[in-house]
């Protein structure tokens, strides 16, 4: 065993209610049917939540916060301000935190962006997914393409100059062609970061149930992804993670504290936390009752706690490789050491095994996955599954 040493800290927090569900989606999303969601309850109860886990976190910096859903944008301004005062004025802020609010361009209105951004956000990430607008009907997207330009220009009018667009590749009877020409339009709207990422059907969604028609098989989407990245990296978008591209400067603090194995608190109906307790020498996971309407009720109580586990040393180098081996520059052994607990040599089996197989590379203290290491990530983590 090593010293467990407490990462940054960043804030989730989970939004649940959309428009309407994808069908592709596995995130804790809920249709709001019928009137309006109730906002001030649920920032009430985000903060009744928040007030719940702050003894586990006393003393320690926020350094970015993310609004996740469902569909954050749906949430007014006030109501996200609110939020955002009552969380610092319980925890400590870092000066010029990354706060990012998930944008549907579908709810996306003239003034809301200026509105945002007095409420605290400064950063935006646009669920855009294709620029195509049969496919856009195909995933049961609520936008098409113009709304997704003119909503992007709204934030850029508003004033942010930090915004993410998310993109998806093998699509339904998506081309080669129709892949390239989506990022190449992304890249004419000069976000400063570019998620771009593969369709996968994920269990309990309606696309695993019913499999569209006109999935790119595995040689077309590999196809897709090495034409793409090399269209990004033309653009100056450089690739930090799987299915991350930056500008310079630029890439998401909030996701690589993530990435990097660091903590955060987890606020909202499914919302999930990992933090260290260093009083404690442990790795605490919680998460909160899923449906929004159980978790309204018993927020701020035990009844509003899904469940606490306990990451036993065994399983923290998987629980580490997990996030750490999406990282195109790896991982420091010394970075192990501190946020597992665990000495480096622990890992010394694993790391000869996928070495030798060129999944990995040690440079000095780091560990860094080669580019066959990266299209088997699946592959390399399970190397550290405890037996």
């Amino acid at each position: 065993m090593s010293m467990l040493i407490p990462p940054p800290l960043s804030l989730y927090v989970h939004l649940p209610w959309c428009v309407r569900k994808c069908p592709y989606c596995d995130f804790n999303s809920h249709e709001f049917k019928g009137g309006t969601p109730p906002f001030d309850a649920y920032v009430d109860a985000l903060l009744a939540d928040l007030d719940q886990d702050l003894p586990l976190v006393w003393g320690r910096t926020v350094h970015s916060v993310f609004f996740g859903g469902g569909t954050p944008s749906l949430f007014p301004a006030d109501a996200i301000e609110r939020l955002l005062q009552g969380a610092s004025s319980r925890l400590r802020f870092a000066p010029q935190a990354e706060i990012t609010l998930e944008t549907n361009p579908g709810t996306a209105e003239h003034g809301r962006f200026e509105d945002y951004r007095r409420a605290g956000v400064n950063r935006i990430s646009f669920g855009v997914q294709t620029f195509d607008d049969a496919t856009l009907k195909k995933l049961g997207r609520i936008h098409d393409s113009a709304q997704a330009a003119a909503a992007i220009e709204l934030a850029r009018h508003a004033g942010f100059d930090n915004f993410n667009l998310d993109l998806m590749y093998a699509l339904p009877d998506q081309t080669l062609a129709m892949a390239e020409d989506d990022v190449i339009r992304a890249i004419e709207l000069a976000p400063t970061h570019i998620s771009h990422y593969q369709l996968t059907l994920e269990p309990n969604t309606v696309f695993a149930a019913r499999p569209p028609t006109g999935i790119p098989d595995d040689d077309l989407a590999w196809d897709m992804q090495e034409r793409c990245q090399a269209l990004l990296a033309d653009a100056g978008y450089a690739q930090y993670e799987v299915s991350a591209y930056a500008r310079a400067g630029r890439q998401c603090a909030h996701n690589l504290n993530y990435w990097r194995f660091g903590d955060y608190l987890g606020i909202g109906a499914g919302a999930h936390g990992k933090l260290t307790l260093g009083s404690e020498q442990t790795i605490l996971r919680r998460w909160k009752s899923k449906h929004p309407v159980a978790w309204l009720a018993g927020a701020g109580t035990p009844a509003g706690i899904g469940g606490d586990e306990r990451i036993t040393p065994a399983r923290r180098p998987f629980e580490f490789m997990l996030n750490a081996l999406r990282l195109v520059d790896g991982f420091a052994l010394s970075g192990f050491e501190a946020t597992t607990g665990l000495k480096s040599t622990v890992i010394d089996a694993p790391l000869a095994v996928a070495i030798d197989r060129g999944w990995l590379q040690r440079e000095g203290d780091r560990i860094v996955p080669t580019e066959l290491g990266r299209r088997f990530t699946n592959d390399v983590v399970a190397l550290f599954l405890e037996d």
